[in-house]
Protein backbone atom coordinates (compact mmCIF):
# COMPACT_ATOMS: atom_id res chain seq x y z
CA UNK A 1 0.00 0.00 0.00
CA UNK A 2 1.36 3.43 -0.95
CA UNK A 3 1.92 6.18 1.63
CA UNK A 4 -0.76 8.27 -0.09
CA UNK A 5 -3.35 5.48 0.19
CA UNK A 6 -2.41 4.92 3.82
CA UNK A 7 -2.95 8.61 4.62
CA UNK A 8 -6.30 8.55 2.82
CA UNK A 9 -7.30 5.46 4.75
CA UNK A 10 -6.43 7.09 8.06
CA UNK A 11 -8.51 10.12 7.12
CA UNK A 12 -11.63 8.12 6.20
CA UNK A 13 -13.22 7.96 9.68
CA UNK A 14 -12.84 11.72 10.19
CA UNK A 15 -14.51 12.56 6.86
CA UNK A 16 -17.81 11.34 8.29
CA UNK A 17 -17.69 13.19 11.62
CA UNK A 18 -19.98 16.08 10.69
CA UNK A 19 -22.25 13.76 8.69
CA UNK A 20 -22.52 11.08 11.37
CA UNK A 21 -23.23 13.62 14.13
CA UNK A 22 -26.58 14.24 12.43
CA UNK A 23 -27.51 10.56 12.28
CA UNK A 24 -29.66 8.52 14.56
CA UNK A 25 -28.00 5.82 16.63
CA UNK A 26 -29.23 3.01 14.34
CA UNK A 27 -27.97 4.85 11.24
CA UNK A 28 -24.58 5.39 12.86
CA UNK A 29 -24.35 1.67 13.52
CA UNK A 30 -25.28 0.88 9.91
CA UNK A 31 -22.72 3.36 8.62
CA UNK A 32 -20.00 1.79 10.77
CA UNK A 33 -21.01 -1.68 9.59
CA UNK A 34 -20.92 -0.67 5.93
CA UNK A 35 -17.38 0.61 6.35
CA UNK A 36 -16.33 -2.56 8.15
CA UNK A 37 -17.80 -4.84 5.47
CA UNK A 38 -16.18 -2.98 2.58
CA UNK A 39 -12.87 -2.66 4.44
CA UNK A 40 -12.68 -6.44 4.85
CA UNK A 41 -14.04 -7.48 1.45
CA UNK A 42 -11.81 -5.01 -0.41
CA UNK A 43 -8.66 -5.81 1.59
CA UNK A 44 -5.54 -7.16 -0.09
CA UNK A 45 -5.92 -10.33 2.00
CA UNK A 46 -8.79 -11.43 -0.26
CA UNK A 47 -6.70 -10.87 -3.42
CA UNK A 48 -9.57 -9.47 -5.46
CA UNK A 49 -12.19 -12.14 -4.66
CA UNK A 50 -11.85 -13.90 -8.02
CA UNK A 51 -14.53 -16.59 -8.28
CA UNK A 52 -13.26 -20.02 -7.28
CA UNK A 53 -10.17 -18.81 -5.39
CA UNK A 54 -9.17 -18.70 -1.74
CA UNK A 55 -10.08 -15.00 -1.75
CA UNK A 56 -13.62 -15.92 -2.72
CA UNK A 57 -13.61 -18.51 0.10
CA UNK A 58 -12.61 -15.90 2.69
CA UNK A 59 -15.30 -13.55 1.36
CA UNK A 60 -18.08 -16.15 1.43
CA UNK A 61 -17.13 -17.21 4.96
CA UNK A 62 -17.35 -13.58 6.06
CA UNK A 63 -20.73 -13.06 4.36
CA UNK A 64 -22.24 -16.25 5.78
CA UNK A 65 -21.02 -15.30 9.26
CA UNK A 66 -22.71 -11.91 8.87
CA UNK A 67 -25.93 -13.57 7.67
CA UNK A 68 -25.84 -15.89 10.67
CA UNK A 69 -25.19 -12.99 13.04
CA UNK A 70 -28.20 -11.18 11.56
CA UNK A 71 -30.40 -14.17 12.36
CA UNK A 72 -30.96 -15.50 8.85
CA UNK A 73 -31.50 -19.17 8.04
CA UNK A 74 -29.09 -20.90 5.63
CA UNK A 75 -30.78 -21.52 2.31
CA UNK A 76 -28.06 -22.85 0.05
CA UNK A 77 -27.62 -26.44 -1.06
CA UNK A 78 -24.71 -26.88 1.37
CA UNK A 79 -25.91 -24.88 4.40
CA UNK A 80 -25.17 -21.26 3.41
CA UNK A 81 -23.49 -22.12 0.11
CA UNK A 82 -24.60 -23.08 -3.35
CA UNK A 83 -21.58 -24.30 -5.34
CA UNK A 84 -21.56 -24.18 -9.13
CA UNK A 85 -19.05 -25.00 -11.84
CA UNK A 86 -17.25 -22.30 -13.78
CA UNK A 87 -16.01 -23.47 -17.16
CA UNK A 88 -12.66 -21.90 -18.02
CA UNK A 89 -12.29 -23.55 -21.37
CA UNK A 90 -9.84 -26.38 -21.99
CA UNK A 91 -6.64 -27.56 -20.37
CA UNK A 92 -3.88 -30.00 -21.26
CA UNK A 93 -4.07 -32.88 -18.81
CA UNK A 94 -0.79 -34.29 -17.46
CA UNK A 95 -1.27 -37.66 -19.18
CA UNK A 96 -0.42 -35.94 -22.48
CA UNK A 97 2.91 -37.42 -23.62
CA UNK A 98 5.38 -37.28 -26.48
CA UNK A 99 8.33 -39.67 -26.56
CA UNK A 100 10.91 -39.60 -29.37
CA UNK A 101 13.43 -42.46 -29.30
CA UNK A 102 12.48 -43.04 -25.65
CA UNK A 103 13.22 -39.42 -24.76
CA UNK A 104 10.25 -38.19 -22.74
CA UNK A 105 9.70 -34.61 -23.92
CA UNK A 106 8.60 -32.15 -21.28
CA UNK A 107 5.08 -30.78 -21.67
CA UNK A 108 4.98 -26.99 -22.29
CA UNK A 109 8.78 -26.73 -22.38
CA UNK A 110 9.48 -29.14 -25.26
CA UNK A 111 6.05 -29.59 -26.80
CA UNK A 112 2.34 -28.90 -26.45
CA UNK A 113 -0.84 -29.88 -28.29
CA UNK A 114 -2.84 -27.29 -30.22
CA UNK A 115 -6.41 -26.61 -29.13
CA UNK A 116 -7.70 -28.28 -32.35
CA UNK A 117 -6.07 -31.58 -31.39
CA UNK A 118 -8.10 -34.75 -30.97
CA UNK A 119 -7.56 -36.96 -27.90
CA UNK A 120 -5.85 -40.07 -29.23
CA UNK A 121 -2.71 -42.15 -28.96
CA UNK A 122 -0.23 -43.22 -31.62
CA UNK A 123 2.86 -45.39 -31.60
CA UNK A 124 5.06 -46.05 -34.62
CA UNK A 125 8.53 -46.11 -36.14
CA UNK A 126 8.54 -43.07 -38.41
CA UNK A 127 10.81 -41.69 -41.10
CA UNK A 128 10.39 -37.91 -41.01
CA UNK A 129 10.89 -37.64 -44.76
CA UNK A 130 8.19 -40.18 -45.62
CA UNK A 131 4.42 -39.61 -45.42
CA UNK A 132 2.99 -43.04 -44.79
CA UNK A 133 -0.42 -44.19 -43.62
CA UNK A 134 -1.14 -44.88 -39.95
CA UNK A 135 1.93 -43.06 -38.63
CA UNK A 136 2.51 -39.47 -37.42
CA UNK A 137 3.50 -36.96 -40.08
CA UNK A 138 6.08 -34.23 -39.48
CA UNK A 139 5.63 -30.74 -40.98
CA UNK A 140 8.15 -27.90 -40.81
CA UNK A 141 6.37 -24.54 -40.76
CA UNK A 142 9.33 -22.82 -42.42
CA UNK A 143 7.98 -22.84 -45.98
CA UNK A 144 4.43 -21.71 -45.18
CA UNK A 145 5.71 -18.90 -42.92
CA UNK A 146 8.16 -17.62 -45.52
CA UNK A 147 5.55 -17.78 -48.28
CA UNK A 148 3.12 -15.68 -46.25
CA UNK A 149 5.40 -13.31 -44.35
CA UNK A 150 4.18 -10.35 -46.43
CA UNK A 151 0.52 -11.43 -46.35
CA UNK A 152 -1.36 -9.41 -43.69
CA UNK A 153 -4.43 -11.64 -44.07
CA UNK A 154 -2.61 -14.91 -43.48
CA UNK A 155 -4.21 -16.92 -40.66
CA UNK A 156 -1.73 -19.55 -39.44
CA UNK A 157 -4.12 -21.38 -37.06
CA UNK A 158 -6.69 -21.74 -39.84
CA UNK A 159 -3.97 -22.91 -42.25
CA UNK A 160 -2.92 -25.55 -39.71
CA UNK A 161 -6.50 -26.73 -39.32
CA UNK A 162 -6.70 -27.16 -43.10
CA UNK A 163 -3.37 -28.99 -43.10
CA UNK A 164 -4.42 -31.30 -40.26
CA UNK A 165 -7.63 -32.24 -42.04
CA UNK A 166 -5.73 -32.86 -45.27
CA UNK A 167 -3.09 -35.15 -43.76
CA UNK A 168 -5.76 -37.00 -41.76
CA UNK A 169 -7.62 -37.77 -45.01
CA UNK A 170 -4.39 -39.16 -46.40
CA UNK A 171 -4.00 -41.53 -43.47
CA UNK A 172 -1.75 -39.71 -40.98
CA UNK A 173 -2.33 -40.82 -37.39
CA UNK A 174 -1.05 -37.50 -36.00
CA UNK A 175 0.50 -34.24 -37.12
CA UNK A 176 3.73 -33.07 -35.45
CA UNK A 177 4.70 -29.47 -36.22
CA UNK A 178 7.97 -27.61 -35.75
CA UNK A 179 9.49 -24.39 -37.05
CA UNK A 180 13.08 -24.29 -38.27
CA UNK A 181 12.81 -20.73 -39.62
CA UNK A 182 13.62 -17.44 -37.84
CA UNK A 183 10.07 -16.21 -38.41
CA UNK A 184 8.09 -16.41 -35.16
CA UNK A 185 4.87 -18.40 -35.36
CA UNK A 186 3.39 -17.32 -31.96
CA UNK A 187 1.70 -20.68 -31.55
CA UNK A 188 0.52 -21.67 -28.08
CA UNK A 189 -2.18 -23.70 -26.44
CA UNK A 190 -5.15 -21.34 -26.09
CA UNK A 191 -7.61 -23.07 -23.78
CA UNK A 192 -10.17 -20.28 -24.01
CA UNK A 193 -10.51 -20.54 -27.78
CA UNK A 194 -13.66 -22.33 -28.90
CA UNK A 195 -12.96 -24.41 -31.99
CA UNK A 196 -13.99 -27.68 -33.58
CA UNK A 197 -11.36 -30.37 -33.12
CA UNK A 198 -9.83 -32.25 -36.01
CA UNK A 199 -9.74 -36.07 -36.15
CA UNK A 200 -6.06 -36.56 -35.20
CA UNK A 201 -3.65 -35.26 -32.53
CA UNK A 202 -1.81 -32.08 -33.50
CA UNK A 203 1.38 -31.40 -31.54
CA UNK A 204 3.90 -28.58 -31.72
CA UNK A 205 7.56 -29.19 -30.84
CA UNK A 206 9.37 -26.09 -29.64
CA UNK A 207 12.47 -24.71 -31.34
CA UNK A 208 14.95 -25.95 -28.73
CA UNK A 209 13.44 -29.44 -28.65
CA UNK A 210 13.18 -29.71 -32.44
CA UNK A 211 16.89 -28.87 -32.79
CA UNK A 212 17.65 -31.61 -30.30
CA UNK A 213 15.34 -34.37 -31.50
CA UNK A 214 14.27 -33.51 -35.08
CA UNK A 215 17.44 -32.17 -36.72
CA UNK A 216 18.04 -35.25 -38.89
CA UNK A 217 15.15 -35.38 -41.35
CA UNK A 218 16.38 -38.69 -42.79
CA UNK A 219 16.37 -40.46 -39.44
CA UNK A 220 13.86 -43.08 -38.37
CA UNK A 221 12.24 -42.12 -35.11
CA UNK A 222 10.45 -44.25 -32.58
CA UNK A 223 7.46 -42.03 -31.70
CA UNK A 224 4.95 -42.60 -28.92
CA UNK A 225 2.32 -39.95 -28.21
CA UNK A 226 -0.90 -39.40 -26.38
CA UNK A 227 -3.02 -36.26 -26.25
CA UNK A 228 -5.45 -35.60 -23.39
CA UNK A 229 -7.23 -32.25 -23.49
CA UNK A 230 -10.10 -31.79 -21.07
CA UNK A 231 -12.42 -29.21 -19.60
CA UNK A 232 -10.87 -26.75 -17.18
CA UNK A 233 -13.27 -25.92 -14.37
CA UNK A 234 -13.34 -24.31 -10.96
CA UNK A 235 -16.05 -23.98 -8.33
CA UNK A 236 -17.78 -20.73 -7.46
CA UNK A 237 -20.16 -20.37 -4.53
CA UNK A 238 -23.31 -18.34 -4.01
CA UNK A 239 -24.09 -17.46 -0.38
CA UNK A 240 -27.81 -17.72 0.45
CA UNK A 241 -29.71 -16.66 3.58
CA UNK A 242 -33.43 -16.56 4.30
CA UNK A 243 -35.97 -14.80 6.48
CA UNK A 244 -39.15 -16.85 6.78
CA UNK A 245 -42.04 -14.62 7.78
CA UNK A 246 -44.62 -17.24 6.89
CA UNK A 247 -45.78 -15.18 3.92
CA UNK A 248 -47.09 -16.41 0.57
CA UNK A 249 -44.47 -14.52 -1.44
CA UNK A 250 -40.73 -13.94 -1.26
CA UNK A 251 -38.62 -10.91 -2.16
CA UNK A 252 -35.09 -11.69 -3.40
CA UNK A 253 -32.28 -9.24 -2.66
CA UNK A 254 -28.96 -9.84 -4.37
CA UNK A 255 -25.47 -8.49 -4.96
CA UNK A 256 -22.40 -10.14 -6.42
CA UNK A 257 -19.37 -10.38 -4.17
CA UNK A 258 -16.78 -11.65 -6.64
CA UNK A 259 -14.32 -9.39 -8.44
CA UNK A 260 -11.35 -9.72 -10.81
CA UNK A 261 -8.56 -11.10 -8.63
CA UNK A 262 -5.36 -10.07 -10.40
CA UNK A 263 -7.17 -9.68 -13.72
CA UNK A 264 -6.39 -13.24 -14.83
CA UNK A 265 -9.62 -13.59 -16.79
CA UNK A 266 -8.81 -10.69 -19.11
CA UNK A 267 -11.54 -8.37 -17.80
CA UNK A 268 -9.33 -5.71 -16.25
CA UNK A 269 -9.22 -2.17 -17.62
CA UNK A 270 -5.63 -1.91 -16.31
CA UNK A 271 -3.55 -2.36 -19.45
CA UNK A 272 0.08 -2.15 -18.28
CA UNK A 273 0.43 -5.90 -17.86
CA UNK A 274 1.59 -5.47 -14.27
CA UNK A 275 0.11 -7.98 -11.85
CA UNK A 276 -1.90 -6.07 -9.24
CA UNK A 277 -4.78 -6.92 -6.92
CA UNK A 278 -8.15 -5.57 -8.03
CA UNK A 279 -9.89 -5.01 -4.71
CA UNK A 280 -13.28 -4.04 -6.14
CA UNK A 281 -14.46 -1.83 -3.28
CA UNK A 282 -17.28 -0.32 -5.31
CA UNK A 283 -17.58 -3.33 -7.63
CA UNK A 284 -19.03 -4.94 -5.70
CA UNK A 285 -18.04 -4.92 -2.04
CA UNK A 286 -20.36 -1.91 -1.81
CA UNK A 287 -23.40 -3.88 -2.98
CA UNK A 288 -22.49 -6.84 -0.79
CA UNK A 289 -22.17 -4.59 2.27
CA UNK A 290 -25.59 -3.10 1.47
CA UNK A 291 -27.03 -6.61 1.16
CA UNK A 292 -25.74 -7.60 4.60
CA UNK A 293 -27.13 -4.46 6.25
CA UNK A 294 -30.51 -4.84 4.57
CA UNK A 295 -30.60 -8.38 5.97
CA UNK A 296 -30.11 -6.95 9.47
CA UNK A 297 -32.77 -4.30 8.94
CA UNK A 298 -35.38 -6.63 7.46
CA UNK A 299 -34.80 -9.27 10.14
CA UNK A 300 -35.44 -6.66 12.82
CA UNK A 301 -38.39 -5.01 11.08
CA UNK A 302 -40.43 -8.12 10.36
CA UNK A 303 -42.89 -7.85 7.52
CA UNK A 304 -45.80 -10.30 7.42
CA UNK A 305 -46.25 -9.48 3.73
CA UNK A 306 -43.09 -11.16 2.43
CA UNK A 307 -40.35 -13.63 3.13
CA UNK A 308 -36.87 -12.40 2.17
CA UNK A 309 -34.10 -14.29 0.39
CA UNK A 310 -30.61 -12.77 0.37
CA UNK A 311 -28.14 -14.03 -2.24
CA UNK A 312 -24.52 -12.96 -2.56
CA UNK A 313 -23.64 -14.15 -6.06
CA UNK A 314 -20.24 -15.23 -7.31
CA UNK A 315 -19.12 -15.47 -10.93
CA UNK A 316 -20.90 -12.27 -11.99
CA UNK A 317 -17.72 -10.87 -13.52
CA UNK A 318 -17.43 -13.96 -15.73
CA UNK A 319 -20.90 -13.55 -17.23
CA UNK A 320 -23.55 -13.75 -14.48
CA UNK A 321 -22.58 -17.35 -13.77
CA UNK A 322 -23.75 -17.49 -10.16
CA UNK A 323 -27.10 -15.76 -10.62
CA UNK A 324 -27.90 -17.76 -13.73
CA UNK A 325 -27.12 -20.98 -11.88
CA UNK A 326 -29.32 -19.91 -8.97
CA UNK A 327 -32.18 -18.92 -11.26
CA UNK A 328 -31.96 -22.32 -12.96
CA UNK A 329 -31.51 -24.17 -9.64
CA UNK A 330 -33.37 -22.06 -7.06
CA UNK A 331 -33.47 -22.99 -3.39
CA UNK A 332 -36.94 -21.43 -3.08
CA UNK A 333 -39.93 -21.73 -5.38
CA UNK A 334 -39.48 -19.02 -8.03
CA UNK A 335 -43.23 -19.10 -8.60
CA UNK A 336 -43.58 -17.48 -5.18
CA UNK A 337 -40.96 -14.75 -5.82
CA UNK A 338 -42.68 -11.38 -6.10
CA UNK A 339 -39.70 -9.35 -7.29
CA UNK A 340 -35.91 -9.11 -7.11
CA UNK A 341 -33.67 -6.20 -6.09
CA UNK A 342 -30.05 -6.14 -7.30
CA UNK A 343 -27.33 -3.81 -5.98
CA UNK A 344 -24.20 -3.51 -8.06
CA UNK A 345 -21.75 -0.61 -7.58
CA UNK A 346 -23.69 1.50 -5.09
CA UNK A 347 -20.65 3.05 -3.45
CA UNK A 348 -19.84 6.10 -5.53
CA UNK A 349 -22.84 8.40 -5.02
CA UNK A 350 -21.80 11.93 -6.01
CA UNK A 351 -22.52 14.30 -3.12
CA UNK A 352 -23.27 17.11 -5.54
CA UNK A 353 -25.44 15.47 -8.19
CA UNK A 354 -26.78 12.69 -5.91
CA UNK A 355 -27.43 10.72 -9.12
CA UNK A 356 -28.79 7.23 -8.57
CA UNK A 357 -29.80 5.00 -11.48
CA UNK A 358 -32.62 2.55 -10.87
CA UNK A 359 -33.18 0.03 -13.64
CA UNK A 360 -36.06 -2.35 -14.19
CA UNK A 361 -38.85 0.16 -13.58
CA UNK A 362 -40.72 -1.17 -16.60
CA UNK A 363 -40.72 -4.78 -15.39
CA UNK A 364 -43.88 -4.28 -13.30
CA UNK A 365 -46.72 -1.73 -13.40
CA UNK A 366 -46.35 -1.45 -9.62
CA UNK A 367 -42.85 0.00 -10.01
CA UNK A 368 -44.03 2.50 -12.59
CA UNK A 369 -46.77 3.74 -10.28
CA UNK A 370 -44.44 3.96 -7.29
CA UNK A 371 -41.80 6.03 -9.01
CA UNK A 372 -44.34 8.53 -10.28
CA UNK A 373 -44.76 9.65 -6.67
CA UNK A 374 -42.13 12.37 -6.23
CA UNK A 375 -42.12 12.36 -2.45
CA UNK A 376 -40.73 8.83 -2.58
CA UNK A 377 -37.55 10.14 -4.20
CA UNK A 378 -35.98 12.14 -1.39
CA UNK A 379 -32.24 12.87 -1.21
CA UNK A 380 -31.49 11.41 -4.66
CA UNK A 381 -31.66 12.63 -8.21
CA UNK A 382 -33.03 9.39 -9.62
CA UNK A 383 -32.45 8.38 -13.21
CA UNK A 384 -35.01 5.78 -14.26
CA UNK A 385 -34.26 2.98 -16.73
CA UNK A 386 -37.17 0.77 -17.76
CA UNK A 387 -35.17 -2.23 -19.02
CA UNK A 388 -35.05 -5.42 -16.98
CA UNK A 389 -31.76 -6.56 -18.53
CA UNK A 390 -28.19 -5.35 -18.32
CA UNK A 391 -24.69 -6.53 -17.40
CA UNK A 392 -25.58 -7.59 -13.85
CA UNK A 393 -27.39 -10.31 -11.92
CA UNK A 394 -30.95 -8.99 -12.11
CA UNK A 395 -30.96 -10.11 -15.76
CA UNK A 396 -31.00 -13.75 -14.64
CA UNK A 397 -34.25 -13.17 -12.74
CA UNK A 398 -35.83 -11.07 -15.47
CA UNK A 399 -35.27 -14.11 -17.73
CA UNK A 400 -37.57 -16.04 -15.37
CA UNK A 401 -40.35 -13.43 -15.76
CA UNK A 402 -39.68 -11.91 -12.34
CA UNK A 403 -39.90 -8.11 -11.90
CA UNK A 404 -36.52 -6.60 -11.04
CA UNK A 405 -35.02 -3.37 -9.74
CA UNK A 406 -31.34 -2.55 -10.25
CA UNK A 407 -29.53 0.05 -8.10
CA UNK A 408 -26.34 1.62 -9.46
CA UNK A 409 -24.44 4.86 -8.74
CA UNK A 410 -22.53 4.93 -12.03
CA UNK A 411 -19.23 4.11 -13.71
CA UNK A 412 -16.02 5.90 -12.76
CA UNK A 413 -12.35 5.98 -13.75
CA UNK A 414 -11.48 3.25 -11.22
CA UNK A 415 -13.87 0.73 -12.77
CA UNK A 416 -12.17 -2.68 -13.17
CA UNK A 417 -8.83 -1.24 -12.08
CA UNK A 418 -6.63 -1.84 -9.04
CA UNK A 419 -7.53 1.67 -7.85
CA UNK A 420 -11.12 0.75 -6.88
CA UNK A 421 -10.25 0.87 -3.18
CA UNK A 422 -11.92 1.21 0.21
CA UNK A 423 -11.18 4.87 0.83
CA UNK A 424 -12.96 6.01 -2.35
CA UNK A 425 -16.40 4.73 -1.35
CA UNK A 426 -19.01 7.31 -0.28
CA UNK A 427 -20.30 5.58 2.84
CA UNK A 428 -22.76 8.33 3.68
CA UNK A 429 -24.34 7.97 0.24
CA UNK A 430 -24.31 4.19 0.56
CA UNK A 431 -26.21 4.46 3.85
CA UNK A 432 -28.88 6.59 2.19
CA UNK A 433 -29.29 3.99 -0.57
CA UNK A 434 -29.70 1.19 1.96
CA UNK A 435 -32.34 3.19 3.84
CA UNK A 436 -34.09 4.07 0.60
CA UNK A 437 -34.30 0.43 -0.50
CA UNK A 438 -35.68 -0.57 2.91
CA UNK A 439 -38.33 2.16 2.60
CA UNK A 440 -39.17 1.09 -0.94
CA UNK A 441 -39.69 -2.51 0.19
CA UNK A 442 -42.00 -1.29 2.95
CA UNK A 443 -44.01 0.70 0.39
CA UNK A 444 -44.74 -2.37 -1.75
CA UNK A 445 -47.98 -3.25 0.02
CA UNK A 446 -49.22 -6.10 -2.14
CA UNK A 447 -49.22 -9.53 -0.50
CA UNK A 448 -49.50 -11.11 -3.95
CA UNK A 449 -46.85 -11.50 -6.61
CA UNK A 450 -46.22 -8.34 -8.61
CA UNK A 451 -47.35 -8.43 -12.22
CA UNK A 452 -44.47 -8.89 -14.69
CA UNK A 453 -43.98 -6.88 -17.88
CA UNK A 454 -41.44 -7.50 -20.63
CA UNK A 455 -39.16 -4.57 -21.50
CA UNK A 456 -36.66 -3.65 -24.18
CA UNK A 457 -33.26 -5.36 -24.13
CA UNK A 458 -30.11 -3.45 -23.33
CA UNK A 459 -27.08 -4.09 -25.52
CA UNK A 460 -24.19 -5.85 -23.83
CA UNK A 461 -20.70 -4.39 -24.04
CA UNK A 462 -17.92 -5.91 -26.10
CA UNK A 463 -14.61 -4.98 -27.69
CA UNK A 464 -16.36 -4.93 -31.06
CA UNK A 465 -18.42 -1.92 -32.18
CA UNK A 466 -21.62 -2.54 -34.08
CA UNK A 467 -24.70 -0.65 -35.20
CA UNK A 468 -27.13 -3.58 -35.56
CA UNK A 469 -28.50 -6.21 -33.22
CA UNK A 470 -30.17 -9.59 -33.62
CA UNK A 471 -32.26 -8.96 -30.52
CA UNK A 472 -30.96 -11.88 -28.47
CA UNK A 473 -29.43 -12.16 -25.02
CA UNK A 474 -26.40 -14.49 -25.25
CA UNK A 475 -25.86 -17.13 -22.58
CA UNK A 476 -22.41 -16.17 -21.29
CA UNK A 477 -22.14 -19.38 -19.27
CA UNK A 478 -22.41 -21.62 -22.34
CA UNK A 479 -19.21 -23.65 -22.69
CA UNK A 480 -19.90 -25.15 -26.10
CA UNK A 481 -19.07 -23.86 -29.57
CA UNK A 482 -21.42 -21.14 -30.75
CA UNK A 483 -23.66 -18.60 -29.05
CA UNK A 484 -26.58 -20.06 -27.13
CA UNK A 485 -29.65 -17.83 -27.08
CA UNK A 486 -30.75 -17.07 -23.51
CA UNK A 487 -33.60 -14.75 -24.51
CA UNK A 488 -35.25 -13.30 -27.62
CA UNK A 489 -36.67 -9.77 -27.84
CA UNK A 490 -40.07 -9.18 -29.40
CA UNK A 491 -40.22 -7.80 -32.95
CA UNK A 492 -36.45 -8.00 -33.50
CA UNK A 493 -34.60 -9.83 -36.32
CA UNK A 494 -34.02 -13.03 -34.34
CA UNK A 495 -37.66 -13.45 -33.38
CA UNK A 496 -38.87 -12.61 -36.88
CA UNK A 497 -36.53 -15.28 -38.24
CA UNK A 498 -37.93 -17.87 -35.84
CA UNK A 499 -35.02 -18.20 -33.40
CA UNK A 500 -35.90 -19.34 -29.88
CA UNK A 501 -34.31 -19.55 -26.44
CA UNK A 502 -31.90 -22.49 -26.43
CA UNK A 503 -30.89 -22.20 -30.09
CA UNK A 504 -27.12 -22.05 -30.72
CA UNK A 505 -25.97 -19.61 -33.41
CA UNK A 506 -22.90 -21.00 -35.20
CA UNK A 507 -22.62 -18.72 -38.25
CA UNK A 508 -23.69 -15.21 -39.22
CA UNK A 509 -23.28 -14.58 -42.93
CA UNK A 510 -19.78 -15.71 -43.89
CA UNK A 511 -18.54 -15.43 -40.30
CA UNK A 512 -18.28 -18.34 -37.87
CA UNK A 513 -19.59 -17.45 -34.42
CA UNK A 514 -17.81 -19.86 -32.10
CA UNK A 515 -18.05 -17.49 -29.09
CA UNK A 516 -19.89 -14.39 -27.94
CA UNK A 517 -16.92 -12.23 -28.90
CA UNK A 518 -16.73 -13.58 -32.46
CA UNK A 519 -20.51 -13.16 -32.72
CA UNK A 520 -20.20 -9.50 -31.75
CA UNK A 521 -17.35 -9.04 -34.21
CA UNK A 522 -19.53 -10.56 -36.93
CA UNK A 523 -22.35 -8.13 -36.09
CA UNK A 524 -19.93 -5.25 -36.58
CA UNK A 525 -19.70 -6.18 -40.29
CA UNK A 526 -23.36 -5.32 -40.92
CA UNK A 527 -25.44 -2.16 -41.05
CA UNK A 528 -29.13 -1.44 -40.72
CA UNK A 529 -31.13 -2.82 -43.64
CA UNK A 530 -28.63 -5.55 -44.52
CA UNK A 531 -29.87 -9.10 -45.07
CA UNK A 532 -27.83 -12.18 -44.27
CA UNK A 533 -28.10 -15.87 -43.44
CA UNK A 534 -27.96 -17.19 -39.89
CA UNK A 535 -27.04 -20.79 -39.23
CA UNK A 536 -28.10 -22.22 -35.88
CA UNK A 537 -28.51 -25.52 -34.07
CA UNK A 538 -31.74 -26.55 -32.38
CA UNK A 539 -30.98 -29.80 -30.64
CA UNK A 540 -29.07 -31.85 -33.21
CA UNK A 541 -30.70 -30.18 -36.21
CA UNK A 542 -28.84 -27.39 -38.07
CA UNK A 543 -31.06 -24.77 -39.72
CA UNK A 544 -30.28 -21.74 -41.90
CA UNK A 545 -32.63 -18.76 -42.08
CA UNK A 546 -32.47 -15.22 -43.45
CA UNK A 547 -32.52 -12.20 -41.17
CA UNK A 548 -32.77 -8.51 -41.95
CA UNK A 549 -31.26 -5.95 -39.61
Amino acid sequence: MSVRCLLLLLLVPFSFVSFSQKLKKADKATLTNLQAHVRFLASDKLEGRRAGTNGEKLAREYISAQFQSAGLQPKGTQTWYQPFEINEGKQVNPTTRLLINDHDLKLDTDFFPLIISANKSSEAAVSMSLAERNVPWFVDLKDILEENKENPHFDLPEALRTKANAVAEKGASALILFNSSSIPDSLRFNGKEKVETVSIPVLYVTSSASKKYLSDHEATLDVKLKTDIGDKKRLGHNVVGYIDNGANTTVVLGAHYDHLGYGEDGNSMFRTGEKQIHNGADDNASGTAALIELARMLKTNKSPQSNFLFVAFSGEELGLNGSKFFADNPTVDLKQVSYMINMDMVGRLNDSSKALTIGGIGTSPTFGDMFKVKERKPYFNIKIDSSGTGPSDHTSFYRKDIPVLFFFTGLHTDYHKPSDDFEKVNYGGQLQIVKYIATLIANVKSQNKLAFTKTRETQTTTSARFSVSMGIMPDYTFSGIGVRVDGVSDNRPAQKAGLKTGDVIVQLGDFNTSSVETYMQALSKFKKGDKTKVKYKRGTEVTEVEVQF
